[in-house]
């Protein structure tokens, strides 16, 4: 049976790309370090080659891992595939309150806010955020 690897970004600046998701979930800024550097550059990889990848993933590997390779051209329309968000919820007090400090923590990072979806769909209330990050690939924070 297939597991999930990777989910995939094309960016314009991968590194940063990636700096942006590891603090949306958590984790730790993966750099090329050695002896990891060393290695890459000595089986023919350049700076350049480096610098166009970049990396966000769970040091415990629980959560997903998210790879970022440099776009050829930029992002033209809506993506076909988007990611949904969920915020932290502790269990105290109001969920949208706590939903709207996460929205305004992912915008002090980078994101921008697209539209709020507050709506009921058949018997069940939808509260969200449609959101982008950086570059402009849209998520969802619920």
């Amino acid at each position: 049976m297939a597991t999930l690897g990777n989910i995939t970004f094309y960016a314009d600046d991968p590194r940063a790309l990636s700096h942006f998701w590891s603090d949306v979930f958590g984790y730790p800024h993966t750099e090329w370090d050695e002896p990891l550097r060393s290695q890459l550059l000595a089986s023919g990889l350049t700076e350049a080659d480096l610098n166009a990848r970049g990396l966000a993933e769970d040091p415990e590997h629980k959560g997903p891992r998210l790879f970022f390779h440099h776009a050829d051209e930029r992002k033209a329309g809506r993506n076909r595939l988007h990611l949904d968000i969920n915020a932290p919820r502790t269990g105290d007090g109001d969920d949208r309150e706590q939903l709207e400090a996460e929205r305004d923590r992912l915008v002090a990072l980078g994101a921008k806010v697209v539209r709020v979806i507050d709506q009921q769909w058949g018997p069940w209330p939808e509260y969200y955020f449609q959101m982008q990050d950086p570059e402009g690939n849209e998520f969802c924070l619920q």
